[in-house]
């Protein structure tokens, strides 16, 4: 899905995500249901992780952790409660963790800004960290082209938009996780064009 925004006559911003954004009731039910489901499992692994500190150190108040004036006394404590927990609990929140916290779909942008460059965008795939994501900004000086161009990925032919760069061998690829389809690319080719360069009087 590429979506478009304009905030000035000289900027341009497009969107390329793998969501769907729907907006029908059942894909609005979908995200509420999956919305819900990770606030769940997310309040199961922290009744797990207070449990296990709570055996762990029964002489200990759970509470004082979470008050702000003890956690850095505390802190020490919840780690010896990780060295003492069973391997499966932990390798269990550790795995949940891991799924509560990723996004579900790849997000890339490109901005295009007259006179200055253009930046290159890929999101992170995690809620927590920023493990995945990418930004790089280019000087418009530094630009020499812009192109369409095709290569083999398996037994299929893909295209892709990419940033010809000066002094560099290579090239940028946007977009290169997604890899949307030729008509998106066009589309997005064009404006970017058009926004990046003057137009002739």
């Amino acid at each position: 899905m590429l979506t478009t925004r304009r905030p000035t006559p000289t900027t341009v911003l497009y969107t390329v995500s793998t969501s769907s954004g729907s907006k029908t009731l059942t894909a609005k039910a979908f995200r509420t249901i999956s919305i819900l489901l990770r606030i769940l499992a997310a309040v199961f692994v922290t009744t797990i992780l207070l449990r296990e500190y709570q055996l762990a150190f029964p002489d200990h108040d759970v509470s004082s952790y979470l008050v702000h004036q003890h956690t850095w006394s505390s802190f020490p404590l919840l780690l010896d409660s990780f060295r003492i927990m069973r391997p499966y609990r932990l390798l269990l929140c550790m795995a949940m963790i891991w799924m509560i916290s990723r996004k579900g779909y790849t997000e890339e942008s490109l901005l295009v800004i007259r006179g200055l460059g253009v930046q290159t965008t890929t999101s992170s795939n995690s809620y927590l960290w920023g493990g995945g994501g990418n930004t790089r900004f280019i000087p418009s000086s530094s630009i020499q082209d812009i192109w369409i161009h095709e290569a083999f990925k398996g037994f299929e032919v893909k295209f892709y938009l990419c940033i010809v760069i000066e002094g560099e061998e290579g090239v940028v690829v946007v977009f290169p996780t997604i890899l949307p389809r030729r008509e998106v690319l066009e589309q997005v080719w064009r404006g970017a064009r058009a926004c990046l360069y003057e137009p002739k009087a």
